[in-house]
């Protein structure tokens, strides 16, 4: 069908609103960049607007040469690694019987859920807790006092009642299969997608958290890695900061400093994204707009 001339303005503002939509959300990305390969002096005088000025890495050979961020790396893709295979499978297995029609008072439990989004104890009882179960400045304090999300369950619980039908699972019962085995065998690699989705929610939240650690570790070789920046980008701290430099030269090092931290610390996550990317539409979508 050939567009008429409304459509083709439609069309038009819509490619247009698109276009600045995505200038808003690239340009602090690529002023980031552009900042942290910028010489010091460029940046602390605020002389990059877009691209970099006076090429330079010596901020992140600052980076690189300080044990912390390396240390911290270490930490932060164990926590993440581990957090995020507790956390999703905690998700599933928790969003499965609720999406069971043969679930005894289910619309009770999925209220008692739904509760927690809204209520909480607060920090000091959560701290006590933590503190009672022995696991303060441990890995178990980064990631168990947050590793389930309700939200996301409902998202989980959403996808397995609408996309996958229940025929499938009553087939499978009249054939003998247990409740683990439907799970196994046919929950899971029918809810790739949002599998995929979810694992990603929850690597970037550990990838990116830091409150956990702030709050319940003491222990400067178990901080994380966005502990390590907090220390360089607010407390303007550095192990590696060169003391022959002139207190002007150092001020403006660590500048440019907070920019190239911020790109060590994104990099990983910006490369993961595409190889999830596909299963945006499939699974996000379906999982929270239907039903």
């Amino acid at each position: 069908m050939k567009a008429s001339k409304n459509d083709k303005i439609f069309e038009g503002v819509i490619m247009g609103l698109l276009v600045i939509f995505v200038v808003i959300t690239l340009y602090p990305l690529i002023y980031i960049i552009s900042c942290s390969f910028s010489s010091p002096k460029s940046v602390f005088f605020g002389e990059v607007i877009f691209l970099p000025k006076e090429l330079s890495v010596e901020s992140y050979k600052l980076v690189f040469e300080d044990e912390r961020i390396w240390r911290g790396y270490l930490n932060t893709i164990l926590y993440t690694a581990v957090g995020t295979f507790i956390s999703v499978f905690l998700s599933f297995t928790a969003a499965y019987p609720l999406s069971r029609k043969d679930l005894v008072g289910r619309k009770w439990i999925m209220m008692y859920y739904v509760i927690t989004m809204f209520f909480s104890g607060g920090l000091i009882p959560t701290y006590l807790l933590v503190s009672n179960l022995q696991i303060l400045d441990t890995m178990w304090a980064f990631i168990l006092p947050g590793c389930l999300s309700v939200y996301n369950v409902v998202v989980i619980r959403t996808y397995i009642t609408t996309a996958i039908p229940y025929d499938v699972q009553e087939s499978a019962m009249m054939d003998g299969a247990s409740g683990i085995g439907i799970f196994v065998r046919i929950i899971l690699p029918l809810a790739k997608p949002i599998l995929a989705i979810m694992a990603l929610f929850y690597l970037v939240g550990y990838w990116n958290s830091y409150f956990n650690a702030l709050i319940y570790m003491s222990s400067d070789e178990k901080y994380p890695l966005q502990m390590v920046l907090r220390a360089i980008l607010i407390e303007n701290d550095t192990q590696s900061m060169d003391p022959s430099q002139t207190t002007a030269e150092q001020a403006m090092m660590r500048e440019s400093l907070k920019y190239s931290s911020i790109v060590v610390s994104t990099v990983p996550i910006l490369f993961i994204y595409p190889f999830i990317s596909k299963y945006f539409e499939k699974g996000l979508m379906v999982g929270s707009l239907k039903g």
